[in-house]
């Protein structure tokens, strides 16, 4: 991490994260406990993201959108996983769907599926896990057979964010079984193709309001131009989708954190014990300065890694961006944890009811720590990056 850029969000990023805060404490703050209780798609927050080009500010504008950097992504999906995690999921997906056409699609499948996705007329999710193949997703059984001029795949994904309610998939499937990690291609499969279905909504500890879903492949036939990029080049480009989403999980830990100290700091000045604000006592100050030190060192190496990504995605060479992505990831989630299970604590019983959204953020957090790579996983990555 020698070359550290000079960085800071600027002007219009601190514009952005005003607008996106008081937009998701009036639009969907309201509904969040409702959603996580109905485990209900928050179909507000679509809607309020789609109203003010919040829901993939990622995308460019030569394809309609309004070309928002790494770092205007991060802060969005902070801020809105500062009221709802289930509703951060609508940008954060959407980039993690959309970036393998951004780094490998040709120039003619981006202006097909990105358009829909920068006007809100549709949602772009992320087919790679599969029930024995999660840490190892290399090892995926999912297969595109060639027919033609185009493949036909079968196969079950699992653990698919937002599915059903998106249109778009990127799906990885294995065109070759004799070349490993080699032999696996990227397509896009739509979710009204012959042949795709959807399986229950899983039951969840959290982010309930986000459906988690397998996606069922049945003789699916897909265009040879739905292929992203070459044949055989579909693990590499998963690999280096995740260099750049992972920063976006640790964004919406970043927000899942900074809703629940906030939620702890109003509690702890107004709550009154032994004739005192809750506040007062040291024990519980110590508490605070250790979350809220935390929780910025985690969002300083999260924004740094938003840049990084930023000056890759523009072509530039960045030799340490798995590695301060996997960093940032993992720290930011791991304070995210933390963080909300500290204040829990600190609302003391009442923390542990539903009446208050701190136990809502804590079972969502937990989540932050295993997808896109488990934290366990994302050590391995970072110690791997260091010994070369």
């Amino acid at each position: 991490m020698s070359d550290f850029p000079m960085y800071a969000p600027s002007e219009e990023h601190e514009l952005l994260r005003a607008t996106v805060r008081e937009l998701a404490e009036a639009k969907i703050a309201p509904f969040a406990a409702e959603v996580d209780e109905e485990s209900r798609f928050p179909q507000e927050a679509l809607d309020a993201l789609v109203g003010h080009g919040l829901h993939a500010v990622h995308v460019p504008e030569e394809y309609g959108g309004v070309g928002g950097d790494a770092l205007a992504a991060a802060i969005v999906i902070e801020e809105v996983a500062r009221v709802c995690a289930s509703s951060s999921l609508i940008p954060a997906v959407n980039k993690l769907g959309t970036v393998p056409l951004l780094l490998a699609g040709s120039p003619e499948l981006r202006e097909r599926y990105l358009g829909p996705v920068a006007s809100g007329e549709a949602m772009f999710s992320y087919a790679l896990s599969e029930a024995e193949a999660g840490s190892d997703a290399a090892g995926m059984r999912t297969r595109a057979v060639r027919d033609g001029d185009g493949w036909v795949l079968d196969g079950v994904k699992s653990w698919i964010t937002n599915a059903g309610e998106s249109r778009y998939y990127t799906v990885m499937a294995v065109t070759d079984p004799e070349k490993g990690a080699g032999g696996i291609s990227a397509f896009v499969v739509e979710a009204g193709d012959p042949g795709v279905s959807f399986g229950p909504k899983e039951r969840k500890l959290g982010i309930k309001g986000s459906p988690t879903r397998q996606v069922v492949l049945e003789g699916v036939r897909v265009p040879g131009d739905r292929m992203i990029g070459a044949e055989g080049t579909g693990f590499k480009t998963a690999l280096a989708t995740l260099d750049h989403t992972r920063i976006t999980i640790a964004a919406q830990a970043l927000g899942i954190a900074q809703g629940a100290l906030d939620f702890a700091l109003g509690y702890v000045r107004e709550r009154r014990q032994f004739g005192r604000p809750v506040g007062d006592f040291q024990g519980v100050r110590f508490m605070l300065a250790d979350m809220a030190m935390r929780l910025e060192g985690a969002r300083q190496l999260t924004y740094h890694a938003a840049v990084k990504s930023e000056r890759a995605m523009r072509g530039e060479r960045v030799a340490d961006l798995t590695l301060v992505s996997s960093a940032c990831k993992a720290l930011a989630s791991d304070v995210a944890m933390d963080v909300t299970t500290d204040a829990v604590q600190l609302l003391g019983g009442y923390g542990y009811t539903r009446d208050f959204p701190v136990e809502r953020m804590m079972r969502d957090a937990k989540i932050t720590q295993i997808y896109e790579g488990t934290n366990q996983i994302q050590r391995l990555v970072i110690a791997r990056q260091l010994l070369g």
